[in-house]
């Protein structure tokens, strides 16, 4: 699993106002909970924090969060609160998590190359983009790579056939298709054009 570094301090200020004035001088407010401790405030620099957020967009990280220079908690991002309208940071909420036991998770999946079905004029569909598994948090990859190259069409790639890394466990329903190369939707689109250009009985009988 992907596994990044972040900075925090504890925050002394609350209320909007202060959360506000906050967001103003640079830091974004947060809070971590979670292992049976106590919820604690907390503000992280903005720009250093929104880098951090680029390089584990969509995918699974464990983050060492360093509180106030020594002391630092296995964390998850459990939710990231932007404004609608400018898109800037309002919230960021942490989870605090035992690295030693077996959870769940979604891996995002990547499809890499191209189908020789898709090359023949079909189409490529993805049913599921994502896997369910469950392991310790640092064998769980931040994503999966699926090779979709030998895929001719009528082929598909079942959750069982994707290669898991070992001590991780497949959660998703082995027999269910995750992606399938399929004829193409225009040959049924331009046959629903030729009905298109096919006079209705009203139009005859103008």
């Amino acid at each position: 699993m992907l596994q990044v570094d972040i900075s925090a301090s504890t925050r002394k200020s609350f209320g909007k106002g202060a959360m506000r004035r906050l967001r103003v001088s640079g830091n974004t407010p947060a809070v971590l909970y979670g292992n049976d401790k106590d919820v604690i405030s907390l503000q992280l620099e903005t720009k250093p924090f929104l880098k951090t957020l680029y390089q584990i967009s969509r995918k699974n990280a464990v983050v060492t969060l360093t509180i106030d220079g020594d002391d630092s908690r296995q964390v998850m991002m459990q939710e990231v609160q932007t404004d609608p309208v400018t898109d800037s940071l309002i919230h960021a909420d942490f989870y605090e998590i035992n690295t030693d036991k077996v959870r769940l998770y979604s891996i995002p999946v990547e499809f890499q190359g191209v189908a020789k079905g898709v090359e023949g004029g079909g189409e490529m569909v993805v049913h599921d983009g994502t896997v369910k598994v469950e392991g310790l948090p640092l064998d769980i990859p931040d994503v999966i790579t699926v090779d979709v190259t030998s895929l001719e069409i009528g082929d598909s790639i079942k959750f069982a056939d994707i290669a898991l890394p070992d001590n991780v466990s497949l959660l998703s329903d082995a027999n269910l298709n995750c992606v399938v190369v399929t004829t193409a939707r225009v040959v049924i689109e331009e046959d629903e054009e030729e009905l298109a250009d096919v006079p209705s009985i009203e139009e005859e009988t103008e």
